[in-house]
Parts: C-alpha cells; sequence; structure tokens
C-alpha cells in the first residue's frame, strides 16, 4: 500500500514539474498578439529568408537578408516546435505571393507537424543585440 501511495505522489510531483515546464516564460518575453503581422513596408520576401533558431515549442526566429533584412519572430499556436530544434529543417510555404506579412501568409512545417502561425513581428536591433548567443539565427 504504501509503494501506490509513494508512486502516485512522485507521479504528481512529476506532473506538476511537467506543468511548470510548459508553462516557462519565453526568454524573449511574452508572445505578441495573435494575428500579429508586419506593416506593409516590412513585409519579408521569401527569397531573402536564411537561418532560423528555435526559442521554444511556439516560437520560431528566422533571419532575412535583403530588402527584408532582419530578425523576425514567429509565434505558433500549436506548440508545433517542441521536438524540434535549431539545426531541423524547417518548410516554409509561402500561401498567394511572394511576401510574407501576415501569419495566413505563410505555412511552416516541423518535425512535428504543420505550425499554425498565430504572429509575425520583425525584432528591433535592440532586441537582437540582446538575444542569448544560442538563440541568434
Amino acid at each position: 500500500m504504501k509503494f501506490t501511495t509513494l508512486a502516485l505522489a512522485g507521479a504528481t510531483a512529476a506532473a506538476g514539474t511537467l506543468a511548470l515546464a510548459a508553462a516557462a516564460p519565453s526568454p524573449l518575453g511574452p508572445p505578441p498578439p495573435a494575428g500579429a503581422a508586419l506593416p506593409k513596408g516590412q513585409c519579408i520576401l521569401g527569397r531573402d529568408l536564411g537561418n532560423h533558431s528555435v526559442v521554444d515549442q511556439n516560437t520560431l526566429l528566422m533571419d532575412a537578408s535583403g530588402r527584408s533584412s532582419g530578425v523576425y519572430r514567429l509565434t505558433m499556436r500549436n506548440g508545433c516546435l517542441r521536438s524540434a530544434i535549431s539545426s531541423d529543417p524547417i518548410g516554409i510555404r509561402q500561401i498567394g505571393g511572394d511576401t510574407i506579412c501576415a501569419p495566413r501568409d505563410v505555412v511552416l512545417t516541423a518535425r512535428s507537424g504543420l505550425c499554425d502561425v498565430a504572429s509575425i513581428v520583425k525584432l528591433t536591433p535592440e532586441e537582437v543585440a540582446a538575444l542569448p548567443r544560442k538563440l541568434r539565427p
């Protein structure tokens, strides 16, 4: 009987630890509001996309060069990056044109499946400078 109680207590503690880990805040701060998009003049040209970095299960940083130069934060709704690491390939498909301005303009595919993009924002130079080295795309 004691074994069952201890096992249950251990399972409860483990579940609590997992819940805390899942709720851990992003090193980038809170995510932008769902639907956040880029202003017309800051849209990303698909050909300008370069390296990426997986921050957490819902956050991807992408580097762009050329006219779209900068680092962009893409936030997902469905935790599709939960088993991805930064060296994994991320499939990117543009929807309806050459530019990515809003979440609906892009479909991402990661190791865990399709990503439901909730928001896209461009990081400021100060935010990029503050990124830990391992998170820079």
